[in-house]
């Protein structure tokens, strides 16, 4: 046997039998090796392992169980002295000190995961020694034992060191039997904890086997401790089991839980009500969690309903549908847009009438509300024209539809109406042009007899779509021309046209539809008397004129948001902004809501956005700056939920209040800025061109992050302006940041300038970096030069011409550190201009440098 070169060192003669009896644990580090030494005892490495390992000296045994994992790597080249060392340590796990025991544990997932490295039979090796005896100590006695052994099995799962087979017949059947009705309270706690930790980790067939143990465990009435641990892993057990274990096993578990007389056990079951949800379906979340939901808000313990507040907005989260919301998820985080299916965009026409005239309301309720602070500055003229258009009449007016089309389908034309529609998202404004589809729509097959009643009910609906309507949505365009520098009043200009042009095409559509129905057919008496009448009971019932101007249906939003989400957990989130329940619950309350709006938002839809609108107003201007910094790293996801229109109405005056902030709450703006300004339009994306400069002045100087966090962003932000407006107005921030005092700052600028190349601004980097009386502005620029050709900002022959020859003539500058870095920038360029063809001799050059 090679002799062990790591352990035989001489100079140990002088140790009493070569023991450790006369050292003290500060030797560790040192001694540790020592038990294998060469002696007079003339034993081989085996035999002074096996010597040591059954000591009547504890501390003996303790060192050769700290020192197991360097006597495998010794013996780990022969197979017959690595299965006898793996058997002295299943023998020593037989150890009556606990110390031993719980050393040799601590050394289980080392020696594992070296087997499982090194060790081609590891897989039989490690289920035969060490898994018994990590299972074993699991009831072990001592209580230092015992967690040890719990904590070394979670590293050995997560590390995913144990199979399925040992899993399922070794450590599940003990955590079985630990937690029978008869086990010790000790083991029975313990293993329960142990086991909630493990379903996480196990696959869906072993927790299966669990299941029914857990269940019983839920309601153990007489040791509060195992509910309250059942409790609070109950989303992990639901979230793998899945819907349908979840619904007939676990439901009527968790409602006891929730009712429980403990209230640390209501509160844990509020902490994980969220996913607890997740599993289960739509209806029973609707008709049974909610309910019991409201029932935790309302508890009459403080802590219960401050958790249930915190988890509200996480649990209106999971009522989001894609299908609804036509937003998605993706694994990785990120928010996307989803295309409606055909059989949605069937069911909700994208242009019909209703469609129409809630949007025509809804477009002259915005710019009232909006625009009500003009009529306080004192333009009277624009408050007139928006209490005309409130006051338009908008009633129904008969039309002439005696005479429909003879039932006739034209499959072709329908299916290819369909198409278009199905292409289109419903429920985005719509600023598109529609008139092809409207003429379509008048080509379409004529309809049936079932059909009639429902095209002439819709006509009445349609009838506030007069063209005095379309005349007082101009009038209301005309008062705003004068106020186009805001931003918001852009953005319901083009809101207002969209409308308007919707009402023109329609109107004239349905102008050319009467002149062709003014000759009634013959034999169709019984038809024109049923269509009569059906306009008389229209005429009969006009909707109020004034309401449905000024207010867009509040009872109707208020009836969609609740098809969305139950309203009583509606009105729960929005009193979360309430002052008493700041003082009454939790002085974070406010902080929680703002952390969860934009998941709220999201369940809700665009659509629903005015149910969230005040809530959002009143958080962005909260005392507390936490809230307000939580809204602020927040805006972007925001504003990609309600789209560019509802983000320049609501969000860009908000976005603009966050920009003169604290820089707590600015650092939040700044972290996503390009997420948000990407969004916005290219007319209102270019104002915030001037305001960039104001992130260069900060509440401390020392704060430089915030610099390096603004570099980063203009690296970003750039493609999303022209080439002259960046020159204009982001290179002098570009080169001051270059000269920023915090070198990280430094670095990170320099790529951004890389990239702000233009000839003019190559020239001033020439005069201000190449010839800067400073050797640090000098080495910026050689670090400029070799960002630009590893980033490829510029074409090879470009930077042969205009940035070559001056970094060639800092190769003999007098400062070594610039030297440094024009080497390494003359060796990178030289290679892309190889390979673009240039045959430059630069060897020369770099051969001064270094010498």
């Amino acid at each position: 046997m090679a002799g062990l070169s790591l352990y035989f060192e001489d100079g140990h003669d002088d140790l009493d039998d070569f023991g450790f009896d006369d050292y003290g644990s500060e030797c560790d580090g040192i001694r540790i090796t020592a038990f294998l030494d060469a002696g007079q005892d003339n034993l081989t490495p085996l035999g002074r392992l096996e010597k040591y390992a059954f000591s009547e000296n504890v501390f003996n045994r303790q060192i050769v169980a700290r020192g197991l994992l360097d006597v495998l790597r010794e013996f780990s080249d022969n197979e017959n002295d690595f299965i006898s060392v793996m058997e002295t340590v299943a023998r020593m796990s037989e150890d009556g000190e606990p110390t031993v025991r719980a050393e040799l544990m601590e050394q289980v997932p080392n020696i594992a995961m070296f087997l499982h490295e090194s060790q081609p039979n590891f897989p039989a090796a490690f289920s035969r020694y060490l898994v018994p005896i990590v299972v074993h100590y699991l009831t072990d006695p001592n209580n230092q034992v015992r967690k040890t052994s719990q904590a070394a099995l979670l590293v050995l799962l997560e590390q995913g060191l144990i199979c399925k087979g040992d899993m399922e017949t070794k450590v599940c059947p003990v955590l079985l039997d630990l937690t029978e009705p008869s086990s010790d309270d000790d083991y029975k706690i313990e293993a329960v904890a142990i086991m909630c930790k493990l379903v996480t980790m196990l696959s869906k067939e072993t927790v299966e086997q669990l299941l029914q143990r857990f269940c019983e465990l839920c309601s153990d009435a007489r040791l509060f401790q195992v509910r309250k641990v059942c409790a609070a892993n109950f989303g992990e057990f639901c979230s793998i089991v899945g819907r349908d274990a979840t619904e007939k096993l676990l439901m009527s578990k968790f409602f006891d839980l929730c009712s429980d007389s403990l209230w640390g056990i209501r509160k844990a079951c509020a902490d994980c009500f969220m996913i607890v949800s997740n599993s289960t379906s739509p209806e029973v979340r609707r008709t049974k969690l909610s309910p019991l939901f409201s029932s935790l808000i309302s508890d009459q313990s403080r802590w219960v309903r401050q958790a249930a507040f915190q988890s509200l907005g996480r649990f209106i989260s999971t009522f989001a549908n894609p299908s609804t919301t036509g937003l998605y998820f993706k694994e990785d985080g990120t928010l996307l847009e989803t295309a409606k299916t055909a059989h949605q965009l069937t069911h909700s026409p994208p242009f019909s009438p209703t469609y129409f005239t809630s949007f025509i309301s809804s477009v002259v309720y915005i710019c009232e509300s909006s625009l009500v602070q003009f009529h306080y500055r004192g333009d009277y003229q624009l408050g007139t024209a928006l209490s005309t258009v409130g006051r338009s009449g908008a009633g129904p007016t008969a039309r002439n539809n005696n005479n429909l089309p003879p039932t006739n389908n034209k499959n072709k034309e329908t299916a290819q109406t369909d198409q278009n529609f199905n292409s289109f998202l419903y429920w985005r404004p719509p600023l598109a042009d529609i008139s092809q589809e409207l003429e379509m729509l008048k080509g379409q097959g004529p309809r049936t007899e079932g059909e009639k009643k429902e095209v002439v009910v819709e006509d009445r609906k349609m009838s506030s779509l007069e063209p005095a309507t379309c005349t007082q949505i101009q009038k209301v365009l005309d008062c705003l021309q004068p106020h186009m520098d805001d931003p918001d009043v852009q953005a319901q200009v083009q809101v207002l046209s969209a409308a308007l042009k919707a009402a023109q095409l329609e109107s004239q559509s349905e102008e050319e539809g009467e002149s062709e129905s003014q000759t009634p057919e013959d034999g169709k008496p019984d038809d024109e008397s049923s269509q009569n009448r059906v306009i008389t009971e229209g005429r009969q019932t006009p909707e109020p004129p004034t309401q449905q101007a000024r207010d867009p249906a509040p009872t109707e939003e208020q009836k969609e948001a609740k098809n969305v989400i139950p309203q009583q957990l509606l009105d729960q989130y929005l009193s979360m902004t309430d002052p008493a329940q700041a003082q009454t619950v939790d002085t974070e309350i406010a902080k929680h809501c703002a952390f969860s709006l934009p998941g709220v938002a999201l369940t809700l839809g665009r659509q629903n956005w005015h149910c969230l609108k005040d809530t959002y107003e009143t958080l962005a201007t909260d005392v507390q700056w936490k809230v307000r910094r939580t809204l602020a790293f927040s805006i972007h996801d925001l504003a990609l939920i309600l789209g560019d229109q509802l983000t320049a109405a609501d969000l860009v005056p908000i976005f603009n209040g966050f920009l003169k902030d604290l820089d707590e709450v600015r650092i939040g703006v700044l972290k996503h800025l390009y997420d948000f300004l990407k969004l916005l339009h290219a007319e209102n994306r270019r104002e915030y061109l001037y305001q960039l400069q104001e992130f260069m002045v900060t509440d401390n100087s020392r704060n430089w992050r915030f610099r390096y966090q603004l570099a980063e962003q203009l690296i970003l932000i750039m493609e999303l302006y022209s080439h002259d407006d960046v020159y204009n107005y982001l290179r002098q921030i570009a080169l001051t940041l270059c000269s920023d005092k915090v070198s990280e700052v430094r670095w990170i600028s320099y790529q951004l300038v890389a990239r702000e190349l233009g000839l003019n601004f190559i020239n001033e980097l020439i005069v201000r970096f190449c010839h800067c009386p400073k050797w640090v502005g000098r080495q910026a620029f050689a670090f400029i030069c070799q960002a630009i050709v590893e980033e490829d900002c510029m074409p090879m022959d470009q930077f042969a011409q205009h940035l070559l020859p001056s970094l060639l003539s800092l190769s003999l500058d007098p400062v070594a550190n610039v030297r440094v870095l024009v080497a390494k920038a003359m060796r990178q360029s030289s290679t892309f201009l190889f390979r673009a063809g240039f045959n430059l001799n630069v060897t020369t050059h770099q051969h001064g440098i270094v010498y």
